[in-house]
C-alpha cells in the first residue's frame, strides 16, 4: 500500500519527495515505528526511492500525471554554498553536463514552487537559506529540467522545486530544512476535489 491508496476520502494533495542520491541519508520520511512517512499540514507525503537519472526522471514524470500528487521537492547536497539552497532553474544539460540535452528543448526550465515562501521557511527555522538561479551539473540539475519540460501545457502546473544542502550538513539539518520547505508548498495546495481524492 502506498501513500496515494490511503483512504477513499483523503482530500490531501501528495507531495513527492525524492533524495537522487541513493548515498543520502539526510531525509528519511518515516521518524517512529508506524512506518507512515511524516507529512506537512495539508498534504501528504510520498516518498519516491532514489535510482538511475533517466529511470528516475520517468518515475517522476509518471508520478507527477496522477492529479493526486500536486508538487514535488527534490533533495539534495551543493558543493558551492554553506547554506541550503533552493535552485530556480536548470539547464538544458545531460546528466554529466557535456552537452544539450534536447536540441529542441528550451534553454532553460524554471521551477514551479513558491521558492520565495520555502526560503523564508527555511529561514524561520533558524537554517541559513537562500534563492539561486546557478544551476550545479548533477543529476538534481538534470532531473528538475526533465520533469519542468515533460509537463504537459495547462494551468494547473504542479509545484516543483529542488533544495540543496551543504555537503557537510548533518542529517538532522536537512530533515528539518525538507519539513520546512515541504510545509511552505503545503501551503499554497488547495484540497483534492473529492470526486478525485482517494
Amino acid at each position: 500500500m502506498t501513500a496515494l491508496d490511503q483512504t477513499p476520502t483523503d482530500t490531501r494533495p501528495g507531495i513527492l519527495i525524492c533524495a537522487w542520491d541513493a548515498g543520502e541519508t539526510g531525509w528519511d520520511p518515516v521518524e517512529d515505528l508506524s512506518g507512515e512517512p511524516w507529512s506537512p499540514d495539508g498534504a501528504r507525503t510520498v516518498p519516491i526511492a532514489s535510482a538511475e537519472p533517466d529511470d528516475l526522471a520517468s518515475t517522476l514524470s509518471t508520478r507527477l500525471a496522477d492529479f493526486r500528487c500536486r508538487a514535488l521537492l527534490l533533495v539534495g547536497r551543493t558543493r558551492k554554498a554553506e547554506g541550503f539552497r533552493l535552485q530556480m532553474r536548470a539547464e538544458n544539460r545531460s546528466a554529466d553536463g557535456a552537452h544539450r540535452l534536447d536540441d529542441i528543448g528550451p534553454s532553460v526550465a524554471r521551477a514551479t514552487a513558491p521558492v520565495g515562501d520555502m526560503v523564508r521557511a527555511l529561514q524561520e527555522a533558524g537554517l541559513t537559506a537562500d534563492a539561486t538561479s546557478d544551476a550545479e551539473e548533477d543529476a538534481g540539475s538534470y532531473l528538475l529540467y526533465r520533469v519542468l519540460t515533460s509537463l504537459p501545457d495547462g494551468s494547473d502546473t504542479p509545484a516543483i522545486g529542488l533544495l540543496r544542502a551543504p555537503e557537510d550538513q548533518s542529517d538532522d539539518m536537512v530533515r528539518k530544512a525538507v519539513k520546512a520547505a515541504a510545509q511552505a508548498i503545503a501551503r499554497h495546495l488547495a484540497p483534492l476535489p473529492r470526486s478525485r481524492a482517494i
